[in-house]
């Protein structure tokens, strides 16, 4: 069964004699080849060159064989396309160019100039699609709206995540003309990645575990729900939203065919807890793969194990790859789950 097929097999919740494999997104990472391409070009420069872009996302799967290959992109291109760039602090993180601090801030972004400002994405993508052929699945993504308002509102990366809270806490039609903005501009630019031949699109919602029960509803599910229900009929759709499992109805409500887990959770527990229909994407512990090839194997093992039987499974990590991550070790990782019966 080629690549391709078996990881939409899984998104459909097919039975399946091992599930597919991929890694989350900046895969290449952690490779020296990447690292050599870093030297050369600014991480916007690898972004905004199609061929650029093809070649990092084609670094991990010529070197594993993975079952599908994400594109190579960034969350915050969203909003960048919108009219507020980023940049990445010399002391780690991201800067916005400015901070969401009014309506008329609100007001001055433009969803509607989505396709024109994001054209590299879809060039990458048509590239992709043809040097992946039929072969391997190829994902399409983007932040969820919830994580890409805490950037746009705190002005880039946060501790505590106070200025949006206080934004949905205090202003609600205000923060809901904002997600409404976030929400159509993603739905646009999926709607081209899908025209440009992706298999799924993955929805990261990184800070999604920071909202309580309360509000992890209102404040990001019914914006994902809003995004998934407009493309679902067209594509497979991967909900991940980091450590907010136990939100369980809130993250089935959105939609999704697949629901991504983190590894701070039983995989299948978390599995057996959610509708047939609905498959999951996970788990293993990132800082894993900084160890030994023996113990990655031992992990995965068990991993797959506890998932014998369950239809809708697709191995991954439990959240983004680390540059520390030894390519050894990866290796052993697409062997245990390929060669697992």
């Amino acid at each position: 069964m080629k690549s391709r097929e078996r990881f939409i097999k899984a998104c459909n919740c097919e039975p399946l004699d091992r599930p597919p494999i991929w890694v989350m997104r900046q895969a290449g990472r952690h490779l020296p080849e990447y690292r050599a391409l870093k030297e050369q070009y600014t991480f916007h420069q690898l972004v905004q060159t199609p061929d650029l872009a093809v070649e990092v996302t084609m670094q991990p799967i010529r070197r594993y064989g993975m079952d599908a290959a994400i594109v190579f992109s960034d969350i915050l291109v969203i909003p960048e396309a919108m009219g507020q760039p980023y940049h990445f602090r010399e002391q780690g993180g991201i800067q916005m160019e400015y901070a969401i601090k009014s309506a008329e801030d609100i007001e001055k972004l433009e969803p509607g100039a989505i396709r024109e400002r994001l054209k590299y994405v879809a060039d990458t993508l048509k590239l992709m699609r043809e040097e992946l052929g039929d072969e391997t699945a190829l994902i399409g993504f983007g932040g969820a709206p919830w994580t890409l308002a805490t950037y746009m509102v705190e002005g880039g990366s946060s501790r505590d995540y106070r200025l949006a809270k206080e934004l949905y806490f205090n202003n609600r039609p205000l923060f809901d003309t904002l997600m409404t903005k976030i929400s159509d501009a993603l739905i646009e630019y999926f709607e081209m990645q899908i025209e440009c031949g992706v298999d799924a699109i993955q929805l990261f919602d990184s800070w999604g575990g920071v909202l309580g029960p309360q509000e992890f509803g209102p404040a990001s599910a019914v914006w994902m729900k809003r995004v998934t229900d407009a493309i679902k009929d067209k594509v497979n759709v991967i909900v991940f939203a980091k450590n907010a499992h136990e939100h369980k109805e809130q993250l089935i409500s959105t939609n999704p065919n697949i629901l991504g887990a983190s590894w701070t959770t039983d995989l299948a527990t978390f599995r057996r807890a959610l509708p047939d229909n609905i498959g999951v994407q996970g788990n293993l512990e990132p800082v894993l793969l900084n160890t030994s090839p023996e113990l990655v194997q031992k992990e995965a093992t068990r991993i797959l194990e506890s998932m014998r039987g369950l239809n809708g499974h697709i191995f991954n990590l439990g959240h983004g790859i680390s540059p520390h991550a030894k390519p050894e070790n990866m290796t052993a990782l697409v062997e245990t789950v390929q060669g697992f019966k």
